[in-house]
């Protein structure tokens, strides 16, 4: 159920993302306290304005009015991703080199599975992280979880 809601969706707000110049970084539907919440989390190169962010839920809100196909009542909520962003694609990889980033993979690379480290390059698929003194490369396909590091 949750991913057919979630398809469904990104179906309807890419189009309109897209016209207006921002990428979808997430879809999150799910029960929380205080009832069922559908999450937008968009973002551009130079961040997301209230402005909007208050744009986007009020065309999808009436693009989800006019499908009706989500069951219960819930709670439609658009924001950036933050600072701590998730990286789903490749291309959020290639958009943050130079960024401190945390990589969970699928198997240990070596006798490691978690790594933190400077995104220095990515080559083809794969993923070239500065950690430490070392350089690993991790395959995109091995990326279980990744997300940018808040740098203080």
């Amino acid at each position: 159920m949750y991913e057919t809601v979630i398809n469904r969706v990104e179906t309807i707000a890419l189009p309109v993302l897209d016209d207006l110049g921002l990428d979808l970084v997430e879809i999150q539907y799910r029960r929380e306290q205080h009832g069922w919440v559908l999450r937008l989390i968009i973002d551009k190169i130079d961040g997301v304005s209230l402005d909007e962010c208050t744009a986007v839920s009020r065309e999808i809100s009436q693009l989800l009015d006019i499908e009706d196909f989500i069951d219960q009542a819930y709670n439609l909520e658009v924001s950036s991703p933050g600072l701590d962003r998730p990286l789903k694609y490749m291309t959020d990889f290639e958009r943050f080199v130079g960024r401190l980033a945390k990589i969970k993979t699928i198997e240990p690379i070596g006798s490691e599975r978690v790594f933190i480290g400077r995104i220095k390059r990515t080559e083809g698929e794969a993923i070239v992280l500065g950690v430490g003194t070392k350089e690993v490369v991790i395959l995109f396909s091995q990326v279980a979880k990744a997300r940018l590091e808040v740098e203080f």
